[in-house]
């Protein structure tokens, strides 16, 4: 699924949940294991 901000920021998302867990709730994906940037260097 892609999501386009306002600013025209592109985002990816696998799934519902990845979407909601970042747009809606605004979490980190760098902290959420299920998520493909968790523990990566950035």
């Amino acid at each position: 699924m892609m999501y386009v901000k306002n600013d025209g920021t592109i985002y990816w998302f696998c799934s519902s949940r990845c979407r909601k867990a970042m747009i809606i709730f605004k979490k980190d994906p760098r902290k959420l294991k299920w998520t493909e940037r968790y523990a990566k260097p950035s």
